[in-house]
């Protein structure tokens, strides 16, 4: 009797693997899922190629003035001829390099936090937390070590964008963390100012904040004390965002069980002790989506800085799409506004999803 021989495993029906699988499975897998596909082919096929024709096959690239712009499609020309509004605002031409430099010095600190196999992660954030901010005001600023002083009213464009949305992150963390730590002290005083302070700035606009910053503040100095207008903005962001930080982290707190701190006494580790080494690291890697949420938040709310006479980048668009030698350029204008928002705030959420993915030690459901 001869023995038994088993067959090979036969490959899966073509049907169900591959491109066609896919499609079976996650298009057409029931009537609703298959109304839905064809739904959303017809709105690409209806909205796709008119705007890859005018914003791309039909749009004029070359030249300098409105008369280039021929073609019928988007007037690129006008974003190229006032791109150096849109980045630097007034700021002197010869100085330019000076934004450079440290737009280069942010790209070399950042990029390498996105590589898990970089060597040197750490020290590059901590350099991003403390030496660019330095370096930023010295460079930015000018006024010492033989550069030029450039009064902030120069200051515009994406470059303000970024210095106010920076220093807001920066500042406002740490003052975050030290609100919600005091709003769950405690010390009744120290708990009561803790939560006067967070509901206060949580209970009023953030456009009021700029506005009384700008224009009621003065009004209250003693004569003869004023300070520059744009330091003035940059605390009324910092102590609203600060705000939100700490509410956020206090959720981050409030899910830790106590039996940490429980645990972190029966060590005989002190309040700080337990809260920096044990409490605080659990809670901010549970709460890191709702930091960066407030952070893009706050990214996207310097544009308000506009009515008190800043213009960041979204004001150097509107300024420029009022000039009368370029008509109907609105719409490229406002593109590339938002274009340089989403740069930044995507980047942010990707960075935060690579930090929670990296963080990650069981807390995910």
């Amino acid at each position: 009797m001869p023995a038994f021989q088993p067959l090979p495993d036969m490959p899966p029906p073509i049907a169900s693997r591959g491109a066609i699988g896919w499609v079976r499975e996650n298009l057409l897998s029931s009537p609703l899922n298959v109304a839905l596909t064809l739904a959303a082919l017809y709105l690409i096929f209806s909205f796709v190629p008119p705007i890859v024709n005018w914003a791309i096959i039909n749009a004029n690239f070359a030249g300098n003035t409105q008369a280039a712009c021929t073609a019928g499609g988007a007037c690129w020309v006008f974003v190229k001829s006032r791109i150096t509004l849109f980045i630097y605002g007034f700021y002197p031409a010869d100085q330019y390099w000076r934004i450079n430099s440290i737009f280069l010095l942010m790209a070399l600190t950042f990029a390498p936090q996105f590589f898990n196999a970089f060597p040197y992660k750490k020290i590059f954030g901590i350099f991003a937390l403390i030496g660019i901010p330095v370096v930023g005001y010295v460079l930015i600023s000018g006024g010492m070590f033989g550069l030029q002083h450039i009064e902030t009213e120069k200051w515009g464009g994406l470059m303000l964008t970024l210095v106010l949305a920076y220093a807001g992150i920066i500042a406002a963390l740490p003052i975050g963390i030290v609100l919600a730590l005091g709003r769950r002290s405690e010390m009744p005083v120290i708990r009561s100012l803790c939560i006067g302070f967070i509901e206060l700035w949580r209970g009023v606009p953030l456009i009021t904040v700029l506005f009384m910053a700008s224009v009621m503040l003065p009004m209250f100095l003693p004569e003869g004390v004023n300070f520059n207008k744009l330091l003035r903005a940059l605390i009324g962001i910092i102590l609203f965002e600060s705000a939100y930080i700490a509410e956020v982290v206090r959720g981050g707190l409030q899910a830790i069980p106590k039996g940490q701190s429980e645990a972190a006494s029966a060590l005989g580790l002190n309040y700080w002790k337990s809260m920096g080494l044990i409490i605080l690291p659990q809670a901010l890697k549970l709460v890191i989506p709702g930091i960066v949420n407030t952070f893009i938040a706050l990214f996207k709310d310097t544009t308000l800085v506009l009515i008190i006479g800043l213009f960041d980048v979204l004001g150097a668009v509107q300024s420029a799409i009022t000039d009368p030698s370029w008509r109907s350029v609105s719409t490229e204008g406002y593109l590339f506004a938002a274009f340089c928002f989403w740069i930044f705030c995507f980047s942010m959420s990707r960075y935060s999803q690579a930090l929670e993915r990296k963080l990650y030690t069981g807390h995910k459901r």
